[in-house]
């Protein structure tokens, strides 16, 4: 209902004008401070802007209300729109709109691929920074939320019309790479001449001998550092070891990537090198960049260590060598920057765990008092919490590891098909292998990826198979369900798909779970434009789960195939309109529906 909630908000604001001519704020006009209802019998909208003029105008709040009242009653548009308003308590304005124009919305979404979400004209560029793993080190359940999250934000953002550039921040240089290109030459020196004559196998494994060697071996050690100025300095030979440990872990990382459905366009560390030296001289040509006991530093204002002295963002280390903010800031300079030298972003987004936000403050602020943002551009740092075992602390494996993003998977998956052969057992159904694992593996991945979006990203949260996979309460196979139980309609005679024809008999509804289903129908354009501002995406899973009860509600308690026209298709068209709303909504959370499971 965003398109009715900006014309009511100008008829509010014109109303106010109208009845009070001489107080109208010079810049902007009067602000109805229009929301929606708080609770259903309230109405649909509620204007509170009667009671901050109180003091201004020299009057009680609910006489101010009264006076926009009589204008509003006067304004035909308004009539048309509205049931007569009511106002409430001190002075609030609640406004209910008309049930015609609540079934023309609703038939208005029906004929609308996009439901009635509005597209953003002229959208401006967007990066979003996630999942990022490094290389020769294997993705884990840390890696999971930053995939999730952020692919879930690109999609809302590229629904909302903005062309999304999803790029994966791969840590792919540094100094481990000495130790790990010097441990490939010595045990495997053949697969620096043979194409595929040596498989890595398990990278971790070989990461783990590496840094052994390392910590063990003062020689390995010597060579390990030596290698990294080579790598630094394009030695041919250093280069082929490193693209061959990049080249190995990237069809690793794929592997996970395809089967969450995440989209991704790599471009590593390595990929800023030929900036960094950019970086540093525009920080000196601004002023900002200061040498402290040989490091390049840029002291930030406003942060102050124990010592009460301004903490600094090391650019360049005492040795000439860069770090992660350089790494950073390079980014953030390309991004913001223009064609062909940078990405032209107008808003850089980036996913990664609460303990970088210090980080990332530090060099958002560098990135912004030197000037590297243009005057609408947005730079945001969106934090998310730990995932923890069902005891509270960290997620790990009975053995005490991280637990593998892959095992974490299969495990998601086994147990929804143990779930569904016990659920076809008890049921007397059989289904054939093919059906079982297609049902399994959309449930078991549905779950994994609803269970995290659907909490506050800030929070830490508690990791829970039986939670997850249960067909109550605010779960993917709930919300699924739902979906299935309308295919079911269909299957029975319920012809769902006339529905959205626009020569489909004007739509009535009769009943009061008709109406709180079409009321909350009409407020997903709002929900999304909510997660695309606020980049929160549990308050998209929080309405989907709400439309699956109020769909539930509803079902329950009204005849749909067995009612009489106009209200049978009158409740098949609410049917069909929750369906897809459920469909596209959980498809901007990167999850599939099932028809049958």
């Amino acid at each position: 209902m965003l398109r009715i909630a900006a014309t009511l908000n100008n008829q509010l604001r014109a109303a106010m004008e109208r009845a009070f001519p001489e107080a109208a704020p010079p810049a902007g006009g009067f602000d109805p401070q229009l929301a929606p209802a708080s609770k259903p019998e309230f109405g649909d909208f509620q204007a509170n802007g009667a009671l901050p003029l109180a003091k201004p105008l020299g009057q009680p709040p609910r006489a101010i209300a009264t006076a926009v009242v009589e204008q509003l009653k006067a304004d035909p548009s308004f009539t048309e729109l509205c049931l007569e308003p009511q106002i409430a308590g001190p002075g609030f304005i609640n406004l209910t709109l008309r049930p015609e124009r609540l079934a023309a919305e609703v038939q208005a979404c029906l004929q609308d691929q996009r439901l009635g979400v509005p597209a953003v004209p002229g959208g401006a560029p967007v990066v979003v920074d996630f999942s990022s793993p490094n290389i020769a080190k294997e993705m884990h359940v840390g890696h999971l939320r930053s995939t999730i999250i952020g692919d879930s934000l690109a999609r809302v953002l590229e629904f909302r019309g903005h062309p999304v550039l999803r790029l994966n921040h791969v840590g792919d240089w540094g100094t481990q790479f000495g130790m790990l290109i010097t441990h490939l030459k010595q045990v495997a020196p053949e697969a620096l001449e043979t194409a595929d004559a040596v498989d890595l196998g398990d990278l971790v494994a070989f990461y783990r001998q590496a840094k052994q060697r390392f910590d063990d071996d003062e020689a390995f050690q010597t060579t390990s550092r030596e290698e990294v100025v080579k790598l630094q300095g394009g030695d041919p030979v250093s280069l082929k070891a490193w693209g061959l440990l990049c080249d190995q872990s990237r069809r690793e990382f794929q592997k996970i990537y395809n089967r969450l459905d995440i989209r991704l366009s790599e471009r590593g560390e390595s990929f800023y090198n030929p900036y960094l030296e950019a970086v540093v001289a525009d920080l000196e040509a601004t002023g900002l960049l200061v040498i402290d006991d040989g490091a390049r530093c840029v002291f930030l204002e406003g942060v102050s260590g124990k010592d009460g002295k301004p903490l600094p963002v090391i650019v360049q280390k005492s040795d000439g060598g860069f770090n992660y903010a350089t790494t950073d800031l390079a980014a953030i300079r390309y991004r913001f920057g223009s064609s062909p030298d940078g990405d032209g972003a107008r808003r850089v987004i980036y996913v990664t765990d609460a303990g970088q936000a210090n980080h990332f403050a530090g060099v958002f602020q560098v990135a912004r008092r030197a000037g590297w943002l243009p005057d609408d551009g947005r730079l945001e740092h969106v934090p998310f919490g730990l995932v923890q075992g069902e005891d509270g602390k960290k997620l790990k494996t009975r053995a005490g590891d991280t637990v593998r993003l892959k095992d974490l998977l299969d495990e998601a998956v086994e147990r929804a098909e143990a779930d569904l052969r016990r659920r076809l057992d008890e049921e007397g159904r059989e289904e054939d292998d093919a059906f079982i694992e297609h049902v399994a593996t959309t449930v078991g991945l549905a779950a994994v990826k609803y269970a995290d979006l659907s909490q506050n990203r800030i929070t830490n949260y508690q990791f829970s198979f039986d939670r997850m996979l249960a067909l109550q309460g605010n779960t993917a196979p709930y919300l699924l369900y739902a979906v299935v139980r309308i295919a079911g309609i269909a299957r029975k005679g319920g012809d769902l798909e006339g529905t959205s024809a626009p020569e489909a008999q004007s739509l009535s509804f009769t009943e009061p779970q008709e109406w709180a289903l079409v009321r909350e129908l009409l407020k997903f354009d709002a929900v999304i434009a909510e997660v695309e501002e606020e980049l929160l995406p549990n308050r998209l899973c929080t309405y989907l789960f709400e439309l699956s009860q109020v769909f539930n509600r509803f079902y329950d308690q009204v005849p749909v195939l067995k009612a009489e026209d106009p209200a049978r298709s009158s409740r098949l068209a609410l049917c069909r309109l929750t369906a897809d709303t459920l469909k596209l909504g959980l498809g901007l959370l990167g999850i599939s529906t099932l028809e049958r499971m």
